[in-house]
């Protein structure tokens, strides 16, 4: 027990970098609490290597705790708005462009399957086609393939 004690500050700033490393590859700053304690945790671990608070384990849990207190304080609205930032800009998907000749007539309905890359798509179309014509996928959805008629 004497040896754990002599190793409290590397212990503490070791399991505070295992949290930070948690937080961000597993968890993705998913959650914040593992972050703010794993700081708090590198902190206190740093600041009894220092000397600057004693080693006890009231000490350490009372600080370890106001750090991630004062942390999740300061850093909770930056970090939320951060997180908040999203890209709403559409991507093209791999469907689009692939042209292929209509076995039946689509309606507005959805109700024509068409079988690609191993699924069947639901075909559906803003206008209706008859069969035969040549259509092009210009937007895919989940199990939903949006087509318009091409001139061949």
């Amino acid at each position: 027990m004497e040896a754990f004690v002599n190793y409290i500050p590397q212990l503490m700033i070791t399991a505070g970098l295992l949290l930070l490393i948690v937080e961000v590859v597993v968890l993705g700053f998913a959650t914040f609490i593992l972050l703010f304690l794993g700081l708090a945790l590198v902190l206190t671990g740093v600041m009894v290597w220092m000397g600057v608070i004693p080693v006890s384990w009231p000490m350490l849990m009372l600080t370890s705790g106001v750090f991630t207190a004062v942390l999740a304080a300061v850093l909770w609205r930056p970090l939320l708005r951060l997180q908040g930032d999203t890209d709403d800009k559409c991507t093209k998907s791999d469907f689009e462009g692939y042209r292929f000749v209509l076995e039946a007539d689509i309606d507005g309905r959805g109700q024509y399957k068409h079988r690609y890359s191993g699924i069947e798509w639901t075909l559906k179309s803003e206008r209706p086609l008859i069969a035969g014509c040549h259509v092009e996928v210009v937007k895919a959805e989940v199990g939903i393939l949006w087509i318009k008629e091409v001139a061949d």
